[in-house]
């Protein structure tokens, strides 16, 4: 049972209750951090039937492949006219592929361009993207300034504090980003060096926070909870909450957030909506990858099973079913025997091989 939301720990932080990011008013101030390989469309949408999500980021774009008409890259970018309101994030080493990336999403009609500094992955960092960027201020400020000034759609950055805690340039970069006419930065606390280790540095964000004037910095890491998610506004006065991770822990976050501003009891889902949204994901993902859904769909079995209330030997079968079919007969069991999990630990963050790895 949580707390009533007249509980310190629940209470919203005291602000206008409108969130604008360049000219695009928000319904939420708790949005969707793009995760690879997880943030793709069916999961906004779901995310978004649950209700209180604000803005949503794509998974991360190759920019050079999104200009060359990748079959991938235009996957991930696939949106609908319920998937609003959206960013796309693009990432590259490359100034000139990026300028041309965020033009070619303002041409095609897309409303926002996120530009990622802050993937600490080998293979993107190896091709000077990602939290490579931090390495060089000067380079980052041009890159971002050039962007900005050839497209007419709001721009915003997401980066790291720093590479590691001996180079953090997240405050200084912030002010360069802003008095290049960024529209909102996204800082997750942590640096490159730490990959997803350790615990995030909330210092660290408010630093950012306090290094801009204007415009709203988003705070991320590390948020699993709707007290995670308050504590981090409160400790380092950002604007809002972007959680990735924490959405596939607990998809009714946004919901709960958003009761909490209202000043409503956050509401847990009920038994059928747990098992509804787990056949609803699946079911909008086949609408876009029909039958190669029953692959794709694989690994968020070890993330929805503790909080869905599925049997481990069901989470199993769900990591290795192979048909339509199949899903809608393990998702039939699923009703009949929902709350039986022995754990509440969400299998995805226990350190054990837990599916078909090489085939995800």
């Amino acid at each position: 049972m949580m707390p009533p939301t007249n509980s310190p720990n629940l209470a919203a932080p005291a602000t206008d209750s409108t969130f604008v990011i360049g000219g695009r008013l928000l319904p939420s101030r708790y949005c969707l951090a793009p995760l690879a390989g997880y943030t793709h469309l069916a999961f906004r949408r779901a995310l978004r039937e649950l209700g209180g999500l604000g803005l949503a980021t794509t998974d991360l774009v190759h920019a050079t492949q999104l200009v060359s008409n990748n079959r991938h890259s235009l996957d991930l970018i696939e949106t609908h006219p319920d998937d609003r309101p959206l960013s796309v994030q693009i990432f590259s080493g490359n100034e000139e592929h990026l300028v041309k990336a965020a033009c070619w999403l303002a041409a095609r009609g897309y409303e926002g361009v996120d530009l990622n500094m802050g993937c600490p992955m080998a293979k993107v960092n190896g091709q000077g993207g990602g939290a490579r960027l931090l390495c060089d201020t000067d380079g980052a400020s041009r890159l971002v300034e050039r962007v900005v000034s050839s497209v007419n759609i709001p721009v915003t950055v997401k980066m790291r504090l720093g590479w590691d805690r001996d180079s953090i340039a997240s405050p200084l970069l912030a002010r360069r980003f802003e008095n290049s006419g960024v529209a909102a930065i996204t800082i997750h606390g942590r640096t490159r060096a730490q990959g997803f280790q350790g615990t995030v540095d909330l210092d660290g964000i408010a630093a950012t926070v306090a290094a801009v004037a204007r415009i709203p910095v988003i705070g991320n890491g590390d948020v699993r909870t709707v007290e995670d998610a308050l504590h981090m506004r409160r400790f380092t006065g950002c604007a809002a909450v972007a959680m990735g991770r924490g959405a596939m822990l607990d998809p009714w976050l946004f919901r709960k957030l958003s009761d909490i501003e209202a000043g409503r009891d956050p509401r847990d889902p009920t038994p059928d909506e747990q098992v509804d949204f787990l056949a609803r994901h699946f079911h909008l993902m086949t609408e876009q990858h029909a039958e190669r859904s029953c692959r794709l769909f694989r690994k968020f079995a070890a993330w929805y099973g503790a909080k869905l209330g599925i049997p481990e030997d069901l989470e199993q079968r769900l990591r290795l079913f192979e048909s339509l079919s199949e899903f809608d007969a393990i998702i039939a069991e699923i009703r009949s025997r929902h709350g039986e999990r022995r754990t509440s630990v969400a299998t995805a963050l226990i350190k054990v091989p837990n599916g078909p790895v090489e085939r995800w």
